[in-house]
């Protein structure tokens, strides 16, 4: 069987991570990355192109007779990345434009889970400032205040006070913090509990479920300071069995997929459900149409299944005949971080003491560019560190001993990764989650 010349979209940690695990497969050819970073430089080939200029990554995937492109972040995925690559003649793993929404309206997603019967917090999405102030309001407790749209992992404002959402309002609706993104927003009841990261290949109409991963949004330990795009994640949750995982995949993952279809939008690509469970109940927070970042770097070092196997499954229809192979040993990653993160941060700082990185540990690059043989800071989010162990407080102890001989100007990163993952938990079993995972 021939190799094949595989384009990568993007320049996170994610890409990096798909990179990686591509070029272990015996049947890759040239790897290429669009715009990749240090990471994916050392791997193949990168191409100075913004990863949503659909017009001219099409043009490139021609000039390199690219075989296969695997589209990784929302934006480009949202842009159309997918429908204008396939109309060109070239395969491209991702949602369509139409299906990526389930990820670029959180409006619509709502719309697609009550209409799929899948539980979610209750709430509403509004168009017109003064509507969403009146009913936050009106509302016992603060809420949750999301941009409709794409906000890079950031548009979701946690509020503690009444007088905080309503700030958050004027930030998004007014000010327009994140852009067009925020024109419209949805208000959603505050759920407590913990959080899981759960993900599916999906080919439109079969979904074959990976490991589930936990995700550290906040920037500072103890879930603290502002919501960013991740600060750190580990596989699996010690609170989510196998069984369990089952039914998210009964009872959100596939009747969200055939809803989908329904609408005249099938689902080809990675759909990822970010759960809250709390009290033997799960609710969907939100819909993501890839997969995520960091819990990428954390699942895909545990996958023993040759990636490029199933990505070509899913795009031919026939992913009910593979099966997914993993490691069991956990993994943990780590994060860090440019100082300031997410607010604003400096760049070009040099990254040190990469080279005392031991062989239990990978580093995926995100914000990071090479100059020479020097790597520097590029980035809010500049790497992970990831490693396996026997246990979860193997691997915990592991990444951070490794992320301790890195060091750069500024470096910031959590101390609490995975700490709740060695003490003890609610677990959440099927039986648990059957009835209470539906409306």
């Amino acid at each position: 069987m021939s190799a094949l010349d595989v384009l990568i979209i993007g320049n996170g940690g994610r890409e990096h991570a798909l990179a990686w695990k591509l070029s272990q497969s015996p049947r890759i050819g040239a790897l290429f990355a669009a715009p990749g970073n240090a990471g994916t430089a050392e791997l193949g080939t990168n191409l100075p192109i913004d990863a949503i200029d659909v017009p001219a990554l099409v043009a490139a995937a021609k000039e390199h007779a690219i075989d296969l492109a695997v589209v990784g972040p929302e934006a480009p995925l949202a842009a159309g990345m997918v429908d204008a690559l396939t109309a060109a003649g070239i395969q491209a793993f991702g949602p369509t434009r139409k299906a990526a929404e389930i990820e670029s309206s959180k409006a619509f997603a709502r719309s697609v889970m009550e209409a799929a019967g899948v539980r979610c917090a209750e709430g509403r999405a509004f168009d017109d400032r003064d509507e969403a102030a009146a009913y936050v309001r009106g509302l016992n407790e603060p809420p949750v205040v999301k941009a409709d749209g794409l906000a890079a992992g950031k548009g979701v404002v946690v509020a503690d006070s009444t007088d905080e959402a309503l700030e958050a309002v004027d930030a998004m609706m007014i000010d327009r913090a994140f852009g067009e993104a925020g024109s419209r927003v949805v208000i959603e009841e505050r759920l407590p509990g913990v959080e899981a990261s759960v993900f599916a290949f999906c080919d439109g109409e079969h979904v074959l479920m990976t490991i589930p991963a936990c995700d550290y949004k906040r920037v500072f330990d103890g879930d603290a300071g502002p919501n960013t795009g991740g600060m750190g994640s580990y596989s699996p949750p010690e609170f989510l069995d196998a069984a369990a995982v089952e039914e998210v995949e009964r009872t959100v993952i596939v009747p969200v997929v055939r809803q989908m279809a329904a609408m005249g939008r099938p689902y080809t690509g990675v759909l990822y459900a970010g759960l809250m469970l709390h009290e033997g109940k799960a609710s969907v927070l939100e819909f993501n149409c890839r997969l995520g970042d960091p819990e990428t770097q954390v699942i895909l070092p545990r996958l023993r299944t040759d990636l490029l196997d199933v990505i070509e499954a899913a795009l031919e229809g026939r992913l009910d005949e593979i099966t997914l192979e993993w490691d069991e040993r956990p993994c943990v990653g780590v994060v860090m971080a440019s100082g300031g993160y997410p607010g604003s941060y400096q760049t070009g700082r040099a990254i040190n003491g990469l080279d005392q990185v031991d062989e239990s540990a990978a580093v995926f690059y995100a914000g990071a560019a090479r100059n020479g043989a020097q790597v520097l800071t590029d980035g809010g989010r500049v790497l992970l560190v990831a490693a396996l162990g026997g246990d979860i407080a193997e691997a915990r102890s592991r990444a951070y001993d490794n992320v301790r001989r890195i060091d750069f100007d500024g470096a910031h990163y959590r101390t609490d990764i995975a700490t709740r993952a060695v003490e003890p938990q609610r677990s959440f079993s099927a039986a648990d989650l059957k009835e209470g995972i539906t409306r």
